[in-house]
């Protein structure tokens, strides 16, 4: 039993944002800190804003079963993210709804919709959004010829978190693109071709995969 104990317990928790998602990422740390070997693997959906781009989360949900936690402020694309879960039977949490309800009863004031309202528009802010557009645009192989203007370029096989990984660096305004390698398939010859991007390669265990 004694030895036992040294095993963490690993658990999917789905982000889900309509902005950067850095709220989101650092309500769920903090809460994930609280409980002794139990290590979340995250997933980031950041700039969620359509039901495309949520439809395309919630199947990415489908495929990890875990936590969905959302900062989500349009109503419709709430309902539907919590519809979704509902029918995987999944728990949603709204995670600023609690605060957000206390301080308006307290202060009598009506809400905001507008998306990313805490962020101020300063020079980072920017860097980061543009960080994070470039992320998503150059995720999983895509837009190739714009590759010599990455910081970072991330490869390996499927699931080794090269998406979530490249979104976590683009909230800190580093611009990162990924490939996937595929057995029997050669490595893009775009990636030979870089001169100033820091290539790395993510491997996994046998056993963390399955």
């Amino acid at each position: 039993m004694i030895a036992s104990s040294r095993y963490a317990t690993y658990f999917h928790v789905h982000l889900v944002s309509d902005s950067t998602g850095e709220t989101l990422n650092a309500m769920a740390r903090a809460v994930c800190a609280r409980f002794e070997n139990v290590l979340p693997i995250e997933h980031y959906y950041a700039l969620v804003r359509s039901p495309r781009q949520l439809e395309r989360a919630l199947a990415d949900i489908e495929d990890a079963p875990g936590v969905v936690m959302h900062t989500i402020v349009d109503d419709t694309l709430r309902t539907a993210l919590e519809e979704g879960c509902r029918r995987l039977d999944m728990p949603c949490i709204a995670a600023l709804d609690p605060l957000v309800s206390a301080l308006s009863r307290y202060l009598g004031a009506a809400l905001t919709r507008r998306v990313g309202a805490q962020h101020a528009l300063d020079t980072d802010y920017f860097n980061r959004m543009d960080a994070l557009n470039y992320a998503i645009g150059h995720d999983d192989g895509q837009g190739g010829a714009e590759l010599d203007q990455a910081d970072v370029v991330l490869v390996g096989v499927s699931r080794t978190s090269k998406t979530p990984t490249c979104i976590y660096l683009a909230h800190r305004g580093i611009r990162a693109a990924n490939f996937p390698l595929v057995p029997g398939r050669p490595v893009p010859e775009a990636l030979t071709r870089l001169s100033s991007a820091l290539v790395v390669g993510l491997t996994i265990s046998p056993d963390r995969l399955i």
